[in-house]
């Protein structure tokens, strides 16, 4: 009997702190984010790259507990979106800079009889240096194994009202309706550089989208925050990256509370639990709020299954 797969594809996180550099040295030598022609070129800034941030990317990783989160949390979604499935479909997942990499699903895949395969990054809104770069990986990887499923893909989810719905739990369990007029709540975006917007790439766009679509839900649900913001973090090198940062957002509201949501993540990593749970944390204190919350990430909650339950039968 013909089988289909879901594989939920994302860009991975060291799984120990020997795989920091791995995971580095993946992350810059990808095309979609060092876009440059000459792969010699791309390769040597890639490993200049790492050799200057690897040592603080580990003193990072040991600060949540030697690893990244992500692999984790991604194991115990797909096995609760296996079981709404049901036997006949596929779970998998692969990550694009660290193991489990697309290569090793792809080869379990092809022991089995697979009709169809349906992509979905874990990413809500489209980029080229986050879903163009996971589903070229997967696409070309499959491609020259020589598999025969049909690939569906698709590009974000951001509009979906169940992921939202889902988004909006975790924002409820950080704060109550009636504790909203005590805080803003900042929506806190990964940055990108703003030569990729330049180049085309509709990330900003659709991070603004889902600004608008989340505060208005929050409204429809009697939750008045004092004010809604957006800011961009994880910003690094020299150039010019989508503002405003975090950090000037912070800066500029002094709010008394402040409740923080990460809105282009769907899995806990280090982003989340060092850079917003840690860093972030120490900013807000010298800045002196009086409160500062941090919504976890949908990792493997009922509603995020759902979400990704219907997502996957509205692709078939």
């Amino acid at each position: 009997m013909k089988k289909e797969a879901i594989v939920l594809l994302n860009m991975g996180g060291p799984n120990n702190l020997n795989e920091v550099e791995v995971f580095l040295t993946n992350m810059f030598n990808d095309k979609n984010i060092i876009p440059l022609k000459s792969s010699f070129l791309r390769s040597f800034i890639a490993k200049m790259i790492t050799f200057s941030r690897v040592e603080k990317a580990q003193e990072i990783y040991k600060r949540i507990g030697g690893k990244s989160p992500i692999v984790g949390h991604t194991r115990k979604l797909v096995k609760k979106l296996q079981d709404r499935v049901g036997e006949n479909v596929i779970v998998d997942f692969a990550m694009r800079y660290t193991p489990p990499f697309a290569s090793e699903v792809i080869e379990r895949l092809n022991k089995e009889n697979i009709e169809k395969i349906y992509l979905i990054p874990l990413y809500p809104q489209f980029s080229t240096t986050t879903t163009k770069s996971s589903l070229e990986d997967f696409e070309e990887q499959y491609h020259s194994s020589g598999g025969d499923a049909i690939l569906v893909e698709i590009k974000h989810f951001f509009q979906n009202d169940t992921y939202n719905r889902a988004v909006i739990e975790r924002i409820k369990e950080r704060v109550g309706s009636d504790e909203c007029k005590n805080f803003d709540i900042i929506f806190s975006a990964h940055g990108v550089p703003q030569s990729v917007i330049y180049a085309g790439d509709v990330y900003q766009k659709h991070i603004e989208k889902h600004v608008v679509i989340l505060t208005q839900m929050l409204e429809d649900e009697g939750m008045k925050f004092n004010d809604a913001h957006l800011a961009y973090q994880s910003k690094i090198g020299p150039v010019e990256w989508l503002t405003p940062s975090l950090e000037d957002k912070l800066n500029e509201i002094k709010s008394r509370g402040v409740v923080i949501c990460p809105i282009a993540f769907t899995i806990d990593n280090s982003e989340t639990d060092y850079e917003l749970e840690i860093q972030y944390r120490d900013v807000a204190s010298e800045l002196g709020f009086e409160d500062y919350r941090v919504c976890r990430c949908l990792n493997d909650s009922e509603s995020f299954v759902e979400a990704l339950v219907e997502i996957y039968s509205k692709m078939r």
